[in-house]
């Protein structure tokens, strides 16, 4: 079950017939046991959760349940065992609690309590997560969260969510939206390869705005694949790859001509930074549109390819991709309109070695890749990162 922070209502010590609470006619010794939300609550606050405080004794045992049965891990018990706090609860269900408190000379109180949280007026989902269930991925692999709705108390919201691998990282999280949020890890220290990575987002019962609770929890879980990264060079013309810290290929590219400038940025460069492998597409079709010109606009450079083996590397419409009638200035000119051209046998190794998220980091060229274009937050500096974070700070997932 999920669980949500609950604002305390009026503690409830449970009827001293049915709940077993000292009264007159309890032993001295026994302790006192108080839950609150008392006994009956219909409209608890998913937000506050559940208290159980005992004086005269220590908390023997705590048990929240629903109508699945007990929910394990529901809470965290004090150092003292004098108090004990659930996580939040989910929106309109009804609960049990059961307490046990047991005071020094071994005298036992049972106190038990039901209660019901109010119902989210809007429900806060998970629309998306990226990785895919159980994917592959390169070691860059950003996580990204899409919520249906915007988040307006972010803090409780990223709270909510961790993020845990095999080999430890430091990582943060950076709202890219108000309904987006992603985790990536420190600048060039990327993920160990060859490891299991999870996300959880504890989302039941955290208010994330205005009569909006999350309604349940999500988890995905994916692998980090072998170290794969390419290294481009568009003065030398040259991809070099490179698996676990070892070169294993490299061939002749040419890559983007430049002389279109918009806004003063010239389109037709290819833009250095590190780049993430996004997707693949075999064949992509590759057309002047996105620039404003119709394909069959030859004269003002139209054009419309079908290229194979192409691997995505920004969302502005950069690829690695095979380009048999370019081969002849592979590894000399660059003739491209911003993509990196390789021979046809090069591009179709790389397209089936790479997994979703490997770096390929461009140098040599003029025009700078944005932290935003595409999945290339690398390039923004790791402090401001950091401060992207609602709760601004950094997150290690080991």
């Amino acid at each position: 079950m999920a669980g949500v922070v609950i604002l305390l209502t009026a503690a409830c010590s449970g009827d001293e017939k049915a709940a077993g609470v000292a009264g007159e006619q309890a032993e001295a010794a026994a302790p006192q046991v108080t839950i609150a939300p008392g006994d009956g609550n219909t409209k608890a606050l998913p937000e506050a959760g559940v208290v159980v405080k005992t004086t005269g004794g220590t908390l023997e045992n705590v048990t929240l349940s629903w109508k699945n049965g007990p929910i394990s891990d529901a809470g965290t018990m004090s150092a003292d065992r004098t108090s004990w706090k659930s996580r939040t609860l989910r929106p309109d269900t009804k609960f049990q609690v059961s307490a046990v408190a047991v005071s020094p000379e071994g005298k036992r109180t049972t106190v038990n309590a039901s209660i019901a949280t109010l119902e989210a007026k809007q429900k806060l989902e998970i629309a998306d997560i990226i990785p895919r269930k159980g994917e592959k991925v390169g070691v860059g692999m950003p996580i990204t969260v899409t919520f249906n709705r915007d988040v307006d108390d972010k803090k409780a919201v990223e709270s909510a969510l961790q993020v845990k691998s095999s080999k430890p990282a430091t990582g943060a999280w950076y709202w890219v939206s108000d309904k987006q949020v992603v985790f990536r890890t420190k600048n060039g220290d990327y993920w160990k390869p060859n490891q299991k990575v999870s996300f959880e987002a504890d989302l039941a019962g955290v208010k994330s705005g205005k009569g909006t609770y999350g309604t349940r929890d999500v988890g995905r879980a994916f692998r980090i694949g072998d170290s794969h990264i390419l290294k481009v060079s568009t003065k030398t013309k040259k991809a070099v790859a490179y698996e676990n810290g070892k070169k294993v290929r490299s061939w002749p590219i040419s890559a983007g001509k430049g002389g279109r400038v918009v806004n003063g940025v010239d389109t037709y460069l290819t833009s250095s930074g590190v780049h993430l492998t996004m997707g693949k597409e075999n064949p992509a079709i590759m057309t002047s549109e996105w620039m404003g010109v119709d394909p069959e606009d030859k004269a003002n450079g139209g054009y419309r390819e079908v290229i194979p083996y192409a691997v995505r590397i920004s969302q502005s419409g950069e690829y690695v991709h095979s380009m048999a009638s370019t081969v002849w200035a592979q590894g000399e000119q660059n003739v491209s309109h911003g993509c990196v051209n390789s021979p046809p046998k090069d591009a179709r190794w790389f397209y089936n070695w790479s997994y979703r998220g490997d770096p390929v980091i461009i140098t040599g060229s003029k025009r700078k890749l944005d932290w935003n274009n595409g999945w290339s937050y690398y390039e923004m500096s790791w402090d401001k990162w950091v401060k992207g974070s609602a709760l601004n700070r950094t997150v290690t997932t080991g």
